[in-house]
């Protein structure tokens, strides 16, 4: 693997999330080849909102990570003209950095298997280039693809699908689980990509035993970089690695081993059957085929972005307030989403985008609280006590003035019963 010079990045979710921004930029940075940062649009493509995704990873670059992004197209194999598809396969050979997000796991790889499109991400990974895979894309990366939406929502039987190997034509022969540590489901397990243990536990036995389990937590990046032959973790969660009977996690800042990742040196035995045997794929079914999927209210998502925008503009104006009600304004939304049955995928989108609200705005209220170093809190301390001063004196158009100063520069002055009161 030594020969291999570029990076994947998994992730669990919030993929474009203010936990992110870092992360992409550093990736970023790294980069040795391509002039072309892309964000591809496949796993969302049956989605009649797939569009808007696509627009928001486009403005999440521009504006966050301050880096220019293009959107390269192929929703549909079928869907894609000829012409259109040799021209996204010639950006995909010029790029240096993709991104592929949320959407279906099955689809994607159902889309891209018969394609060029993993030899050309493995092809820009050897050449130094960076794949970011996140949430559903996460799922489609290694030997096998977890089926959620069949499994979870429609209750086909449990079942693994073949994934589009670019981990294993790389080295690395892996399950991508992310949402590992997903706890929507609230009065039931939703753990291990909204299977929950038990339906994992019987999984995990259908698949070969020799094969690792890469758990990645929400918000949670695990960054494979082949040249060096590590693994590393950055986010809010952990990264878990499951291989026969060892379990291990690891949190931000710690490196993994390929060679751990590989089940190699200092692991336990490989699982075994009950009596005593390895059984590699033994009843393992493959399907391919997915359930129609649902197509997403507009109303929902209109609502869903509008409060999105209002609240990022409160965020950058500090309107704690506003924030507040928009947080409020949203898990109000997604309740009235679930009795109106809305499509289950797109409740899940939004609970991303509120999940990420939350987290920001946690973010937002740390940074106010260390907004006001001591020497600041000093200097308007005296000048409100001059203020007054000039009060006891009936100096009332000087007092007046100064607290027009300190109103001017983002401070609020309040006069209160026991005596005045300031806050940014």
């Amino acid at each position: 693997m030594a020969q291999v010079k570029g990076k994947i990045a998994l992730i669990g979710s919030g993929e474009l999330s203010g936990t992110m921004v870092e992360t992409h930029k550093t990736l970023i940075a790294g980069i040795k080849t391509g002039d072309l940062t892309l964000f591809l649009d496949t796993p969302a493509g049956f989605q009649e909102n797939v569009d808007l995704i696509s627009g928001r990873a486009v403005k999440y670059f521009n504006e966050q990570v301050l880096h220019e992004m293009e959107i390269v197209s192929f929703k549909s194999a079928e869907a894609t003209k000829s012409e259109q598809a040799e021209q996204t396969f010639g950006q995909l050979g010029r790029a240096g950095y993709v991104l592929i997000g949320p959407g279906s796991p099955t689809y994607i790889v159902r889309q891209l298997e018969t394609t060029p499109v993993p030899t050309l991400l493995g092809a820009m990974i050897n050449r130094g280039g960076c794949l970011v895979a996140a949430s559903a894309a996460a799922l489609s990366v290694g030997s096998w693809t977890l089926p959620v939406y069949e499994i979870y929502k429609v209750g086909q039987p449990l079942h693994w699908v073949s994934g589009l190997k670019i981990l294993g034509k790389l080295g690395l022969e892996l399950v991508v689980i992310p949402h590992w540590n997903n706890a929507e489901g609230g009065n039931h397990d939703t753990r291990f990509c909204y299977m929950g243990e038990k339906r994992f536990t019987a999984l995990s036995s259908m698949l070969p035993s020799d094969i690792t389990i890469l758990g990645i937590d929400e918000h949670t990046v695990c960054v494979l970089d082949f040249a060096a032959e590590t693994a590393s973790v950055d986010g809010l969660g952990q990264v878990t690695i499951r291989h026969g009977s060892f379990e291990s996690s690891f949190s931000r800042g710690e490196t993994i081993s390929f060679d751990l990742l590989q089940g190699k040196p200092g692991l336990p035995p490989q699982r075994e059957d009950p009596d005593g045997t390895i059984n590699y794929n033994n009843g393992l079914p493959i399907q391919g085929a997915m359930a129609e999927e649902i197509k997403p209210g507009s109303v929902f998502w209109e609502r869903m972005h509008k409060i999105e925008d209002t609240f990022q503009c409160a965020l950058l104006e500090k309107k704690v307030t506003v924030i507040i009600t928009q947080l409020l304004e949203a898990d109000q939304l997604l309740w009235q989403a679930h009795i109106d049955l809305e499509n289950p995928d797109f409740i899940t989108q939004g609970r991303e985008i509120f999940r990420e609200m939350i987290v920001l705005a946690g973010t937002a209220i740390e940074e106010l609280t260390t907004m006001i170093p001591d020497k600041l809190k000093n200097l308007v301390a005296a000048i409100v006590a001059l203020r007054e001063e000039l009060r006891d004196f009936r100096r009332w158009g000087e007092a007046d003035r100064i607290r027009d100063i300190l109103h001017n520069a983002g401070i609020v002055l309040e006069d209160t019963e026991t005596g005045p009161r300031w806050k940014i």
